[in-house]
């Protein structure tokens, strides 16, 4: 008698925001800038969790949501969230930074499924982000949202002062921006980080980085006609 079998593969295992550090520490190697990955953790898994309109089956949909990486040190909490959320292999962590790998110190577009961007540069993702919002409105698109994860310290650079005195008169409200401050800024801003994007016409919240219910709230809130920016406070880097 012929029994009939049949095979099934099993699904891919489902990670989740425990998985992290053991994700993250499969990465090894020098010049790994772990304080700073880790700043953006909590973040970067809200986002990617419970915010933006992306996966791994619509990561060329033009209608998809743009997440840019503009704090390219320390890309690690970058790769593991994009792992666990299967847009590029847990097996690639384990290379992170050897001269095969598509890992590389910084994110490279051409190697990196999910990434929007080759980040690194500081100073050039709000920038970029802005050009982003602004093509995506000259082509109709009024759903895709735009974000840009920024550090404070980037904010040292005179590009991001002129992205941000341009999108709010621009009304960019597809716009958003997420700043790590991590107090490793060399120069203070009058009245702090949120000030700056108001004076500009920003609609702005500053909250507590590792609070995530906290982080949703700020990333969801609306801000018709203007751009919305989150400076989500974290420890200061080691």
């Amino acid at each position: 008698m012929v029994t009939n079998t049949t095979t099934t593969t099993p699904p891919a295992r489902a990670y989740g925001y425990a998985d992290l550090p053991h994700l993250m520490a499969l990465m090894t190697g020098d010049e790994k800038h772990g304080p700073a990955a880790t700043s953006t953790l909590d973040a970067l898994w809200v986002l990617y969790d419970r915010v933006l309109r992306v996966t791994p089956e619509r990561a060329d949909d033009p209608g998809r949501d743009r997440f840019l990486l503009s704090k390219g040190h320390g890309p690690m909490a970058y790769y593991a969230v994009l792992a666990a959320k299967g847009f590029l292999p847990v097996a690639w962590l384990e290379g992170f930074g050897s001269y095969d790998s598509p890992l590389g110190h910084h994110p490279d577009r051409m190697l990196v499924p999910g990434a929007e961007i080759g980040s690194g540069s500081l100073g050039h993702g709000l920038p970029v982000a802005v050009g982003t919002a602004l093509g995506l409105r000259a082509q109709g698109r009024t759903g895709p949202a735009v974000w840009t994860l920024v550090g404070d310290a980037e904010m040292d650079e005179g590009s991001n002062h002129e992205a941000i005195a341009f999108a709010g008169p621009a009304r960019l409200d597809r716009l958003h921006v997420l700043v790590i401050d991590n107090a490793s800024a060399s120069h203070a801003r009058p009245g702090g980080l949120q000030a700056r994007f108001e004076a500009a016409g920003w609609s702005a919240e500053t909250v507590d980085g590792r609070d995530h219910d906290a982080l949703y709230a700020a990333f969801t809130a609306p801000h018709p006609g203007r751009p919305r920016v989150v400076v989500a406070r974290v420890e200061p880097k080691d």
